[in-house]
């Protein structure tokens, strides 16, 4: 996992001539290296080169967490992001052509200063184009020190959590969509722990970051196993060991 606040800007400020594309490449052709993902990138900085490296190599996984925060370009002006719905979508049309297969996860913010109704249909709208396999959903809060702080147009608290209900009611359908057609199917999962539920269970993922469920004994952690998804849940899966 390669790891910043803003992944693909690595490079930015280093006396030698490299960016995250080629970084990740490089890690790629390290021998033994099955699965490489990263997090988290800004769409700002998400490069047609980075889509290429995904794309061309089998070990980079087919995933993406690409945060919107919001669907509207007024609002993404005042969160100071640097690109806009229409540029987001663009990019996530690139990803699509690309990577068909591509799973792509967000985080999205409710409720920020002077965030309008239409606004939040503008992210509603975004959801339904991208179609989400997951995303961290948010309601926003002031933080001491932000320039959002200090706005006026705070947006009160009924209206904020009204938004935020509309938006699950969209993406989690959406969400759950994805994760059915994964059932009847056999994929290889890595599994990474005991489930924090039931210590009769393994947690593992699949190549496209989902999560999936699945007896087996503790001493398979760390290994890459074929399971069949029997039965899925909005955000995670259930497999049996093949």
């Amino acid at each position: 996992m390669l790891l910043g606040q803003n992944v693909n800007s690595y490079g930015k400020g280093l006396d030698s001539d490299i960016n995250f594309a080629d970084l990740i490449k490089l890690v790629a052709k390290v021998e033994g290296i099955k699965r490489i993902r990263f997090m988290t990138s800004h769409p700002k900085d998400f490069s047609d080169e980075l889509i290429e490296a995904i794309r061309d190599y089998d070990n980079i996984c087919n995933y993406v967490h690409l945060p919107v925060q919001s669907g509207s370009s007024a609002v993404l002006d005042r969160m100071n992001r640097k690109y806009t719905k229409e540029s987001y979508l663009a990019l996530v049309r690139k990803l699509r052509e690309a990577i068909p297969n591509i799973a792509i996860t967000t985080d999205i913010i409710t409720g920020f200063p002077y965030e309008t109704d239409a606004d939040n249909e503008d992210t509603i709208d975004v959801i339904r184009q991208v179609r989400y396999s997951g995303a961290f959903t948010f309601i926003y809060s002031k933080r001491t020190g932000t320039p959002a702080a200090t706005m006026d147009g705070q947006i009160d608290e009924a209206t904020t959590k009204r938004r935020f209900d509309k938006i699950l009611e969209v993406l989690n359908p959406i969400v759950y969509e994805i994760s059915k057609a994964h059932v009847g199917n056999t994929y290889e999962v890595l599994a990474e722990d005991v489930s924090k539920n039931d210590d009769k269970l393994l947690t593992g993922r699949l190549d496209d970051n989902s999560i999936v469920h699945f007896e087996g004994d503790e001493s398979l952690i760390g290994q890459f196993l074929q399971v069949r998804i029997v039965d899925c849940k909005t955000f995670y899966l259930v497999g049996e060991l093949i």
